[in-house]
C-alpha cells in the first residue's frame, strides 16, 4: 500500500512528479489506489456472523485443523470491490495489443465459449460411465482427428496438460522407443534457438542436454549437429520456427540425418501458428511435436486456462503413446482404451501422464476454432500472423537492429536488439516505456542468442491501425532510449506502480507478511 507521510508524497514519488499533484488517498481519479487484502482486513474480524466452529479431532495426519488459516475477514461489498478494482489495473488480449513473442497471445473467439458453456459440454464429469459421455469422447476424437491431418502425423495422445508436459510426453515415447529396441542411448541435442522449456524437460526425463550452436542466420548449424550424431544421441529437440522467429529451413535433411543416426525428431510445436495449413511438420520428418491448443487453436491462455498440450507422433512412435486415449469402433461408438485394455490394444503404451483423459473444455473450444475456420481459413491464419510480424519488423529495423532482418523474412515474429541505444540504456527501458505507452510490454531478454532481445507477436488478429499505432509508440520509446532521456530511466510514470528494484526483489524477497504501519495523514 502507498501511504502518504506528513507532506502528502508518497513514498515512491520523485521530482519528476512535480507536474502531477498528489491526493490524500493515493487514487489518481478513476485509478484507484489498491491495498493488499492483508490491509484491507484482519485476522480477528469477518464479514459475515458465524458460531465460533468446535475444535476436533484432526483425522488429517496430524494436521492442526484448529490452528487459524491466516487469511483476512472481508465483507463481501470489500471483496467486490477489491478484486474489482485489481482487475481493471490488470492488462489483457481483450483490453489491446498484447505483444509476447514466443507466447502468441492470441484473441479467443466468443463462439468458442459459447460452445464450450454448452449443456452436455460444461457439465460432463469424468467419472461419468462411457455410455453417458459419447458425445465428449467424440469430440475429443474428432479434434485428434484435425491434429492428425493437420500435422501429417500417425497418432496424438491428447492427455498431456499443458506445453511442457507435451514435450515431456513425447520424450517419455522416445525413451520407450529405445527401451525397446533395446538400446540406452542417453544425450538429447538441443539447438540454441529452441524453447527454454526443451533442455529442462530432456533432462527431467533422463538424458543429458547438449547444445547445438546457432549460424548468423539464426538458424541451426547443420554442420554442428551432423557431426555430433552418433550412438548415443537419443534425440534432437528442435523448435520450428524457432525462438528468432524463422524457419528452420534444413528441417527435413535434419530428420534424415538424426534418422540414419538411429535418433528421433522432436519438435516444440509452441510456434505452430505460423505454419498451420500451409506445412505438415509429419512431411518434414518430424517423430513428436506438442501442440499448445491455446498458442494456435485460441483456447485461453495462462490463467484463463487450464493449458491443453496434445502430442501428435508418427508412426514409430505412435505405438508407445500414453494412455487413455479415445478410439472410434467399428459400430459408431466411442471408447477409451485404459489400463485394462491397453495390454490387447495397446501393449507397448508407457503408461499415464494424467488421472483423466484431457482438458475437455479446451478441447471443445479448439475444435470449435477448427471448425469456424475451416482449411482455408487456418491457411489464412498462418499467412496474416506472418504478414503482420513482418511488418513490424520492417517498419522498425530503421530505428531498432533486427538481427536477422537482412537474410529475408520472419515467420510469426519479429527479433530485435538493443545495440545501439544510449550509454546506460536497455530491453529493460524501452519495456517500461512501453508500459507508459498503454503496452504490455513485448517479451524481453529472449532468446538468449542475441543481446537485450525484444521479441515481438502480432498474431493474426490485430489490424493495421492496432499495428501502426504500436510501431509509433516502439519507435518513439526507442529514439528516447537512444538520446539518452533520463525519465525513461525511471519509467513507468502512469503505471498504478512505479519500478520495482527487481534485483533486489530476486535475491531477497520478502516471504513473511509484516504487520503495515498505520499510514500518516496529509496535513
Amino acid at each position: 500500500m502507498s501511504t502518504l507521510n506528513a507532506s502528502g508524497w508518497r513514498p515512491e514519488m520523485t521530482e519528476n512528479d512535480v507536474t502531477t499533484p498528489s491526493t490524500f488517498t493515493g487514487n489518481r481519479a478513476l485509478m484507484l489506489e489498491e491495498a493488499l487484502i492483508f490491509e484491507i482486513g484482519d485476522e480477528h474480524t469477518t464479514g459475515v456472523d458465524l458460531d465460533a466452529a468446535p475444535s476436533v479431532q484432526s483425522r488429517l495426519g496430524g494436521m492442526d485443523r484448529n490452528r487459524g488459516i491466516g487469511l483476512p475477514g472481508l465483507s463481501e461489498p470489500q471483496t467486490v470491490r477489491h478484486y474489482t478494482r485489481l482487475s481493471r489495473q490488470n492488462y489483457g488480449i481483450d483490453l489491446g495489443f498484447f505483444p509476447l513473442g514466443s507466447c502468441t497471445m492470441k484473441h479467443n473467439p466468443r463462439l468458442n465459449e459459447k460452445v464450450a458453456r454448452m449443456k452436455g459440454f460444461a457439465d460432463v464429469h469424468p467419472l461419468q460411465p462411457q455410455e453417458t459421455v459419447q458425445g465428449a469422447l467424440q469430440v475429443i476424437n474428432e479434434l485428434a482427428f484435425w491434429l492428425i491431418e493437420l500435422t501429417g502425423m500417425h497418432g496424438v495422445a491428447m492427455a498431456p496438460k499443458a506445453g511442457a508436459h507435451g514435450e515431456l510426453c513425447g520424450m517419455l515415447c522416445i525413451k520407450a522407443a529405445l527401451e525397446a529396441r533395446g538400446e540406452d542411448r542417453k544425450v538429447v541435442l538441443v539447438p540454441e534457438s529452441a524453447h527454454g522449456t526443451n533442455p529442462a524437460t530432456a533432462a527431467f526425463a533422463g538424458f543429458t542436454v547438449e547444445d547445438i550452436p546457432a549460424t548468423p542466420e539464426g538458424r541451426v548449424d547443420l554442420a554442428a549437429l551432423k557431426k555430433r550424431l552418433g550412438p548415443d544421441v537419443a534425440a534432437v529437440m528442435i523448435t520450428n520456427p524457432n525462438t528468432c522467429g524463422l524457419f528452420e529451413s534444413d528441417l527435413k535433411t535434419i530428420s534424415d540425418a538424426v534418422h540414419a543416426a538411429g535418433g528421433y525428431v522432436y519438435c516444440d510445436g509452441a510456434n505452430f501458428n505460423a505454419i498451420v495449413g500451409k506445412v505438415r511438420p509429419g512431411d518434414l520428418g518430424v517423430d513428436a511435436m506438442h501442440i499448445n491448443l491455446h498458442k494456435t487453436f485460441s483456447t485461453p491462455h495462462g490463467g484463463g486456462g487450464p493449458g491443453s498440450g496434445p502430442v501428435v507422433l508418427s508412426e514409430a512412435l505412435a505405438p508407445f503413446g500414453p494412455i487413455p486415449y479415445a478410439a472410434r469402433y467399428a459400430d459408431g461408438s466411442f471408447k477409451l482404451v485404459e489400463e485394462e485394455s491397453a495390454g490387447e490394444e495397446h501393449p507397448q503404451t508407457f503408461g499415464r501422464m494424467t488421472a483423466f483423459h484431457g482438458q475437455m473444455g479446451m478441447f471443445t473450444r479448439a475444435l470449435s476454432y477448427i471448425m469456424s475456420h475451416g482449411a482455408d481459413g487456418l491457411k489464412q491464419v498462418a499467412e496474416d500472423a506472418v504478414l503482420n510480424a513482418n511488418y513490424i519488423l520492417r517498419s522498425l529495423e530503421d530505428t531498432l537492429e533486427a538481427p536477422f532482418a537482412a537474410f529475408g523474412p520472419c515467420m510469426h515474429e519479429a527479433l530485435f536488439t538493443d545495440n545501439g541505444l544510449a550509454e546506460g540504456f536497455t530491453t529493460l527501458d524501452i519495456a517500461k516505456g512501453l508500459i507508459d505507452e498503454g503496452f504490455h510490454p513485448m517479451t524481453v531478454y529472449f532468446p538468449l542468442v542475441v543481446h537485450g532481445a525484444m521479441l515481438v507477436e502480432p498474431t493474426e488478429t490485430e489490424s493495421k491501425a492496432a499495428l501502426d499505432q504500436f510501431i509509433g509508440a516502439l519507435r518513439s520509446v526507442a529514439n528516447r532510449a537512444k538520446q539518452g532521456d533520463p525519465a525513461l530511466k525511471t519509467a513507468p510514470h502512469f503505471a498504478p506502480r512505479r519500478r520495482l528494484d527487481e534485483t533486489l526483489a530476486a535475491r531477497k524477497p520478502q516471504l513473511v507478511w509484516k504487520e503495515p504501519e498505520l499510514p500518516i495523514a496529509a496535513e
